[in-house]
């Protein structure tokens, strides 16, 4: 007697198998896909589009406007629940296809899950070339497509209904996998979509993928054990696997333990409470001074689930002490062996808790721990001071606009950044108050991320409120998906921060010698310089006919006031200010190589040349 099967379209199955995924981990199950961003064009349209409408009841939509955007979106979504869940998301073929790649190597870069379905030309080629097909020479099997695959951990063509079986099983697992997850890419021919099939009923079965906590290998662990009870400095680089991880109690208790201090990156930020005695803030050239000190001192630098950054490392001149050495608790080999490294491969909960029992007894010296509180004390007024503001009547600077949400938000807050000055000073400044409310996405740095991001954030944690931070160069690249959440009804807060250009990478070309070329928005002057007038853009006035409810702010006073509406608020709402320019942050503690013209006619760029010979002098290769 043949197997029971279900005659569907390729695009049918995949959809019907898509909503009967699920992750198990510590015994709670979750939608492994938990909805479907589209946008839909000949490439897609008939197949994956009329099976969405097929099962609606059981695959949600979601509209998006830009195809990089949706990517971003599903990312924030993903992070927002520690990767245990993911959004798919489909486009037609052509320039729907190219625009997920930005999206798709963010996703990459943070080991962060999404499953990307774009359309693809006729596997049959009776109809070619196709609207918006690129035609390769000698390749006739090359689509545009092929520019995903160096920025998916899985990619894969499905030129037959029966190849799908495989290749989506094979989606799944590197999806659910912590130690492989990323974009995951199924490019998807349009004939082959509307192609029926007769699938086997096994196919569209619940199926559980667990994933897992590995363990440390045992004598690693003692190896570890060994090394820390050794050091007599010994420093913890936090990153974001042990959000992922939800390791976060795990990381108190061995620090509650043995008072070894602990400094954060971008992704790492808010393992341990800001208020903690042993949190020093962040590490790097975007760190805080104390951090960036026991950096420079430590002998044990002890990397749980981070990548190591130019960011995090400061270009290879942090950790300066001649006889430091490096133990990476990772869930990836890769990753472990960085800075030639001992290693601790396994989950970092896991792996932490096993430390833990591994140390008992053990605890740094008291000298130690004085030294590193009484810098934290030392650092916390110096963010009391950039983050205050003494006038209520003047126009705030960007951190006090820091400050002034700081005192609005609860800790179940989200707050979400990725580019431009913010960065730097949130990594500084911001006090983090739980695991989730720091979401920096620093891997890719991506402009464009923080408003679609915020709204998968809300979607992953509805009645959560969620804080988009942007600065004007990063609103206009990407401000679409307000009409999104105006149309789904997400509450989603922007603080739209109008500071005339690009101030980051202003700041950053004045300091190798560039001159802030190209980085003001402004009308061009005589010379034909961008040094006029600034432009007369009103991107509240843009945000609003978008959707938004706009706050605008011109003071201290009234800024606290709109933020504090804009919280209380059920509507997609938007607080727009523009700030006083006047550099109030702390500068960077530690170097970031940024190469600088060996030679130039230009004094600016001479003496920035200097200054970057007498920091790249400092790099070391830990070996």
């Amino acid at each position: 007697m043949s197997a029971a099967t279900r005659r569907l379209t390729t695009a049918q199955a995949l959809v019907r198998f898509l909503s009967a995924q699920y992750t198990e981990r510590d015994g709670v199950r979750r939608r492994l896909i938990a909805g479907t961003w589209g946008i839909f064009g000949h490439g897609n349209v008939a197949g994956i589009g009329q099976a969405l409408v097929e099962y609606r009841d059981v695959m949600p939509y979601h509209q998006g406007r830009n195809e990089q955007a949706m990517v971003h979106a599903a990312v924030g979504h993903a992070r927002q629940l520690n990767r245990l869940s993911a959004q798919a998301v489909t486009t037609s073929i052509g320039p729907g296809a190219t625009n997920l790649v930005t999206g798709a190597a963010l996703a990459t870069v943070n080991r962060l899950p999404v499953l990307l379905l774009p359309g693809d030309y006729f596997a049959s080629r009776v109809a070619d070339p196709l609207l918006q097909q690129l035609e390769h020479p000698v390749e006739a099997d090359v689509s545009v497509n092929d520019t995903l695959r160096p920025v998916s951990r899985y990619f894969d063509r499905v030129t037959r209904p029966e190849a799908l079986i495989p290749s989506a099983l094979n989606a799944m697992r590197v999806l659910a996998d912590p130690a492989e997850t990323g974009a995951v890419t199924l490019a998807l021919p349009q004939d082959v979509q509307a192609e029926a099939y007769d699938w086997p009923e096994e196919f569209f079965a619940d199926r559980v993928w667990a994933v897992r906590r590995p363990a440390p290998d045992p004598a690693e662990l003692a190896a570890a054990a060994q090394a820390v009870r050794a050091a007599r400095r010994p420093l913890i680089v936090a990153g974001g696997g042990i959000h992922h991880s939800e390791a976060e109690e795990a990381l108190k208790a061995l620090v509650d333990a043995t008072g070894i201090p602990v400094a954060s990156t971008q992704a790492g930020k808010g393992s341990l409470r800001h208020d903690h005695p042993a949190d020093l803030g962040g590490i790097g050239h975007t760190g805080t001074a104390v951090s960036d000190a026991l950096a420079r001192t430590a002998d044990l630098v002890i990397g749980v689930g981070t990548r190591y950054t130019d960011f995090t490392t400061a270009s290879g001149t942090l950790f300066q002490n001649p006889d430091v050495r490096f133990l990476n608790l990772n869930i990836t080999g890769f990753d472990a062996h960085k800075l030639a490294a001992r290693t601790l491969v396994g989950d970092a909960r896991t792996a932490l808790e096993q430390l833990t029992g591994a140390l008992a007894g053990h605890r740094v010296e008291a000298s130690y721990e004085a030294e590193y509180r009484a810098g934290k004390e030392r650092w916390e007024r110096v963010v009391e001071t950039a983050c205050r503001a003494d006038d209520d009547t003047a126009v705030p600077t960007q951190t006090q606009v820091i400050g002034a949400l700081d005192a609005v938000v609860g800790d179940e807050d989200v707050v979400i950044n990725a580019a431009g000055s913010l960065p730097g000073d949130l990594h500084k400044l911001w006090r983090a108050r739980s695991p989730r409310q720091y979401h920096l996405e620093y891997g890719y740095s991506c402009m464009g991320y923080e408003i679609p991001a915020a709204l998968g954030v809300q979607q992953a944690a509805p009645g959560t409120p969620v804080w988009a931070l942007v600065g004007d160069g990063t609103y206009l690249m990407n401000p679409t998906e307000i009409v999104t959440a105006v149309q789904e009804d997400l509450p989603v807060k922007l603080v739209l921060i109008q500071n005339h250009g690009y101030a980051s990478i202003g700041g950053l070309s004045e300091s190798v010698g560039a001159e802030r070329f190209g980085t003001a928005y402004r009308h061009r002057a005589a010379d034909g310089s961008f040094t006029g007038a600034p432009l007369p853009v009103d991107l509240a006035a843009n945000a609003a006919s978008l959707g938004m409810d706009v706050l605008r702010a011109k003071t201290v006073r009234e800024l606290r006031d709109a933020l504090a509406e804009a919280r209380a608020s059920s509507r997609p709402t938007c607080v727009y200010v523009e700030t006083d320019p006047a550099p109030t942050a702390p500068p960077a503690e530690a170097w970031w190589d940024v190469p600088v013209a060996e030679v130039s006619a230009r004094e600016a760029a001479v003496r920035a040349r200097a200054r970057y010979d007498a920091e790249a002098a400092e790099r070391r290769r830990h070996l």
